[in-house]
């Protein structure tokens, strides 16, 4: 691990959103992990930082962008600081009928290119509807930027995607939790 990944777990660590117990995630799947982004976005300080080191990453990569959109609830505060240090435009998709959805009177012009960002990905199914939304209102979904790829490099896109951290902690669906897992009490601590 170079000095920068171990910066950005220090900071996970320190802000207690890397949590260690029996977790159902999102996805459905348990985990003896769990990244509680909003634990670490009480902490302006380390928003501030993580934005910083997300955005150097998505411009190394040589993704131009007008646009963040993020997908509430998990990507709304990276996605937010993202924005703000790109002085771009910031929109959030969030659930209407249990799927994503611009409200609020959100719209994208034609062609705008959008940088998609997540807190998050475990298995990418809110990057893929959020990028879905870009392209039906128009835009042009340039790239995805996230603060914690956990899917091992199974999460794909047909965009370039940047991540800040790559870790990659076992997941089980329910028939198959270990039975070391199995005995610890069952967590859902929302996304």
């Amino acid at each position: 691990m170079d000095a920068s990944q171990q910066e950005i777990l220090d900071i996970f660590t320190r802000t207690r959103a890397l949590l260690q117990g029996h977790f159902v995630l999102r996805s459905g799947l348990h985990s003896g992990h769990y990244f509680q982004c909003a634990q670490v976005c009480q902490r302006m300080d380390a928003v501030e930082r993580l934005a910083e080191l997300l955005l150097a990453k998505v411009h190394a990569q040589g993704l131009k962008f007008s646009t963040v959109l993020a997908p509430a609830m998990g990507g709304l505060v990276i996605g937010q600081e993202v924005a703000r240090r790109a002085k771009a435009r910031y929109l959030f998709a969030e659930k209407e009928n249990n799927r994503l959805v611009l409200r609020r009177g959100f719209t994208l012009a034609k062609g705008e290119p959008v940088l998609v960002v997540e807190d998050v990905v475990t298995r990418g199914g809110r990057v893929l509807e959020s990028l879905d939304i870009v392209r039906q209102a128009g835009g042009t979904a340039v790239g995805v930027a996230m603060l914690v790829d956990r899917s091992a490099g199974v999460a794909r896109f047909d965009v370039p995607a940047v991540s800040l951290l790559e870790l990659s902690f076992p997941t089980y669906p329910a028939d198959a939790v270990p039975e070391e897992l199995a005995k610890i009490p069952i967590e859902k601590p929302g996304s």
